[in-house]
């Protein structure tokens, strides 16, 4: 593999394809599940959405795992419902004004926009499930992957909060809907240099932790 300047980067490329090799040697045929990855579309009468922008840029392949693609509304409700099918993990792409790429921990139980979104639906201090959890936190490490993206030099930081608006909502009720480990990732809207490298190598190491 080419060299990013990162040894621990292509020491884990050149250990997942190993075992990939190792795998077919010992006759091993069970299908493993793709992962997928998804965008949202823009939204508040806007040209673009810097997850798109992401998504478009990341590779049919990470961590030893096929990837799907898929574009999201920006309405609550219809981007979760939007997912469907069978996949190892989920991980789901936004936007917000922040400065480096934030993976979220926790979604809350709250829809609270402060923009309508994408077919006009603004609704305000209500509850996403009425009978669901106040909170859906993710399985995945975040904190750890996160300490050693930064040990590595990459720009990124955890978020314990991922707003109130179709991204807090559609994490939720993802999260809370399928057993399958679901992340979300967000990305700052002016993309800094190096942003989908740096979502890239979270969800590679995201790959890693699964059983």
């Amino acid at each position: 593999p080419w060299y990013t300047g990162r040894f621990s980067d292509v020491y884990d490329q050149i250990l997942s394809g190993c075992r990939g090799l190792l795998d077919q040697c010992r006759g091993k045929k069970a299908e493993i599940l793709p992962a997928l990855v998804t965008a949202f579309e823009p939204f508040d009468s806007r040209e673009t959405n810097a997850s798109q922008e992401v998504l478009r840029s990341l590779p049919d392949r990470m961590g030893g795992r096929r990837i799907h693609r898929m574009m999201l509304p920006v309405v609550f409700g219809k981007a979760a419902e939007a997912i469907r099918g069978s996949w190892s993990q989920i991980f789901l792409l936004g936007e917000a004004g922040r400065k480096t790429v934030t993976p979220e921990t926790t979604a809350r139980n709250l829809r609270q926009a402060r923009i309508p979104d994408n077919e006009g639906n603004q609704p305000e201090n209500a509850l996403i499930r009425p009978e669901g959890p106040e909170e859906y936190r993710t399985v995945i490490p975040v904190e750890d992957i996160v300490a050693r993206m930064q040990t590595d030099g990459y720009a990124i930081e955890v978020s314990n909060d991922a707003g109130t608006f179709v991204c807090n909502d559609t994490f939720y009720l993802v999260g809370t809907g399928n057993r399958v480990p679901v992340s979300f990732i967000h990305v700052p809207v002016s993309l800094p240099n190096r942003a989908a490298e740096t979502v890239r190598r979270f969800i590679e190491l995201a790959l890693q932790t699964e059983k």
